[in-house]
């Protein structure tokens, strides 16, 4: 499998060199670039395409939520992953809005950040564990508190059985062994559960089926 590749944007030089050095001890990962803010970012990605952006959000100049949305407009199949030190739920909320595939605080050791980069690119969502609680909090507090909208009577039983799974936070092989499935048959589904419900990424699924209360309502063994 060929290495993914990297560009890594922070503000704070000897952050960002250090990671690069971190990470180039790593076979999976190849950096092919730096950026130290969001409006280099765009310039770099539009130059080098590389497979992800691993980007904070506190630098000056452009937002980084803007230059996220630009980069998923300009090149949707680059994937984008918050690396920060904001534990902040708006922060958390913006940035999945926004298109971002994960959010990874900075305590992470650089060998699980690998781990979940590479669980990126087999549908897996890297969310460090504080702040998936955060988000899941978050979408159970509007689920409680506001009006949802008709429950998701366009997905079949087994799609509502994958997506519960998803919310739970269970990885692609976790799914296929309980629902006693192939891999690639949980991707199947994945896909056809965020084109019918005209979402963009894991991360908005696991937050629709909290919003719809998938998890209580579907039955799972």
């Amino acid at each position: 499998m060929k290495p993914i590749t990297v560009l890594v944007v922070d503000d704070h030089a000897l952050f960002r060199q250090g990671l690069v050095n971190l990470l180039s001890d790593f076979e999976e990962i190849q950096v092919v670039g730096e950026a130290a803010d969001a409006a280099g970012a765009l310039v770099a990605v539009r130059r080098l395409q590389p497979d992800l952006v691993l980007m904070d959000i506190r630098m000056p100049g452009t937002s980084a939520f803007a230059a996220i949305r630009q980069i998923k407009q300009e090149s949707p199949d680059v994937k984008v992953v918050i690396l920060t030190m904001s534990e902040s739920r708006d922060d958390l909320l913006e940035a999945v809005k926004a298109g971002a595939e994960g959010y990874v605080l900075k305590d992470t050791r650089v060998e699980e950040l690998v781990r979940m980069l590479e669980g990126l690119f087999r549908g897996e969502a890297p969310i460090s564990g504080v702040m998936a609680a955060k988000m899941f909090d978050e979408f159970a507090r509007q689920a409680r508190d506001e009006a949802r909208p008709a429950g998701p009577d366009e997905l079949t039983e087994r799609e509502r059985e994958v997506l519960a799974l998803v919310a739970k936070g269970a990885s692609n092989l976790e799914i296929a062994c309980q629902l006693h499935i192939s891999e690639n048959t949980v991707k199947k589904h994945l896909r056809n559960i965020l084109d019918k419900l005209h979402l963009q990424n894991r991360v908005q699924a696991a937050i629709y089926a909290l919003q719809e209360d998938l998890i209580s309502s579907t039955h799972l063994e």
